[in-house]
């Protein structure tokens, strides 16, 4: 019998596992091959089962796959070559930024203002979805990267992405295979932590 009380047929110590060995691996050192059709369909159906107060579905998302990888490389080469002082290499390193991984997806979080829900507890549900995407990703065995950068900002890359009033970027999630061994980070001490009330 197990020591976890559990509802699902899921080992729970083999749950606990993959969650306390997840870690992110950079994007800038990610290869393929990345999720199949139906992989991708799956760490989405698993993202958007995450706590939504009110069921308003406050999120959605934007996949970049393929040619949209390089059509969003030239929007963001576009934009930073308009700067006075954006260099060459800079303007090509924007060009490439996308074609880091073999999937991104960008999770869009939808604000509902006038609303019952407070604004907080959507955008916490919109940041739930982008980490349940990297546990889901991470269970088949591929890396993920969480990151905003610059983009997730401009003005021009919003309108340009169809981003409606009350519409921002939770995040643009790198999804691939690592090109080398992950490192993980320091862990906070959780005696530092915890308080007791």
């Amino acid at each position: 019998m197990s020591d976890y009380p559990s509802s699902l047929n899921i080992p729970v110590p083999q749950a606990l596992d993959l969650l306390l060995s997840r870690r992110s691996g950079s994007a800038k050192t990610m290869t393929g091959p990345g999720p199949s059709p139906e992989q991708l369909r799956r760490i989405l159906l698993a993202a958007v089962r995450v706590p939504d107060h009110g069921k308003l579905t406050p999120w959605r998302f934007i996949l970049f796959e393929g040619e949209g990888r390089a059509r969003m490389g030239a929007l963001l080469a576009e934009c930073v070559g308009e700067e006075p002082d954006a260099s060459p290499q800079r303007v090509q390193q924007e060009r490439e930024r996308f074609l880091r991984a073999p999937v991104v997806i960008g999770v869009v979080s939808r604000i509902r203002e006038q609303h019952p829900i407070p604004v907080r507890e959507q955008q916490l549900s919109a940041g739930a979805l982008c980490q349940t995407i990297l546990i889901a990703a991470h269970a088949m065995g591929f890396v993920a990267n969480w990151v905003t950068e610059w983009c997730a900002y401009h003005p021009r890359v919003l309108e340009r992405l169809g981003l409606k009033p009350g519409e921002h970027i939770a995040g643009f999630i790198y999804i691939g295979q690592p090109a080398a061994p992950l490192e993980d980070r320091p862990r906070p001490a959780l005696d530092k932590l915890v308080t007791k009330f």
